[in-house]
């Protein structure tokens, strides 16, 4: 007697102690395609830690001292530049609300710092030793240096003694601000934070452009607007170099500009910086409200573009993911430099 062949396709396998095992799913049979997908065999990647911590330790900086850290050093360096430049070119008003405002600004980011690292004793001990390759360390040498060159440059103005003195210390003091204004963007970058660490390329250029404008903000706030035109130039000069700054930064870093996407801080400092140039541009030559409001907008828009970068960037070091990504893809980088070679 005959027995029938079964036709089915196999869905067995014979394992090696002999017992049947169906067959997973990671195998499609003939004829299959249309009516199964077939199962992937590598699970999504999962950025997980132990424990469910951060790879990273997060740093111990408080947001209100290194975020106006940050933005006051920007405006002392822009301001001083902008100083300088209203010395030479006989605008003494912007001058002298330029100078003030410098020591003023010097003055609360040396507060916020000291206060940050706990005992001024701290601050002075960095001061042993001078390291090229530390960005700590070029920093608290250019705030010595601008430091009393900013404070001359206000005192002789306001006091009207020694008016050559100052105007070699506006010279000085202007002279080191564009380092005061950017270094604190090497300083940050030069730590293992993501969002940081990776925008090194930008970061400089964003500082650079959110510092002018908040100095250029400064003099639209104080100074008339017979002499107001530098400050008018400055603003609209670095509301452009740090939106596109921004822009490029994100656009490079891909998936790991998420943190900076998504914080509300650095949109709505964008928005305050390009409103706020824009106003100064146009109706801020006219009005003095105008004016004023112009210049409060860029203040208001530099400061939270400053604590956006930072708020972003304690984001990403507490997400595993943002650790984990960049390091594949340089040992990726690495692997097909290393087969090409």
């Amino acid at each position: 007697m005959s027995q029938a062949v079964d036709q089915t396709p196999s869905q067995t396998d014979v394992r090696m102690d002999g017992a049947a095992g169906l067959r997973g799913e990671r195998e499609a049979t003939p004829g299959s395609a249309g009516r199964r997908r077939e199962r992937l065999m590598v699970p999504k990647a999962d950025f997980d830690s132990y424990y469910g911590r951060p790879v990273l330790n997060e740093p111990t900086w408080e947001a209100p001292d290194i975020g106006g850290y940050l933005f006051l050093g920007g405006l002392a360096g822009a301001s001083s530049t902008l100083a300088a430049a209203a010395e030479l070119t006989g605008r003494p008003r912007l001058a002298r609300v330029s100078k003030v405002g410098a020591l003023c600004a010097i003055g609360g980011s040396f507060y916020c710092l000291i206060h940050d690292l706990g005992r001024p004793e701290r601050f002075l001990n960095m001061l042993r030793v001078f390291k090229v390759t530390s960005p700590m360390s070029v920093g608290t040498w250019v705030l010595t240096a601008f430091g009393p060159a900013a404070g001359c440059a206000a005192a002789t103005e306001v006091s009207g003694l020694y008016p050559g003195l100052g105007r070699a210390a506006t010279l000085a003091a202007g002279a080191i601000g564009p380092a005061v204004a950017t270094y604190t963007a090497a300083l940050i970058c030069d730590t293992a934070v993501p969002a940081w660490h990776e925008g090194y390329r930008e970061m400089p250029f964003l500082f650079a452009g959110s510092a002018v404008a908040s100095a250029g903000g400064l003099g639209l706030l104080a100074a008339p607007l017979s002499e107001a035109a530098p400050a008018r130039r400055a603003a609209v000069l670095g509301a452009a170099v740090e939106c596109a700054a921004a822009a490029r930064m994100e656009r490079r870093l891909g998936a790991l500009a998420e943190p900076l996407k998504r914080n509300r801080l650095l949109r709505l400092g964008e928005a305050l910086s390009v409103a706020g140039a824009v106003a100064g541009l146009t109706l801020g030559r006219r009005s003095r409200i105008a004016a004023v409001a112009a210049g409060a907008a860029l203040l208001a828009g530099s400061a939270c573009t400053r604590f956006g970068i930072f708020k972003a960037g304690m984001e990403s070091a507490n997400d595993p993911k943002y650790t984990v990504q960049p390091q594949r893809r340089r040992l990726a980088k690495r692997g097909a430099e290393r087969d090409l070679g």
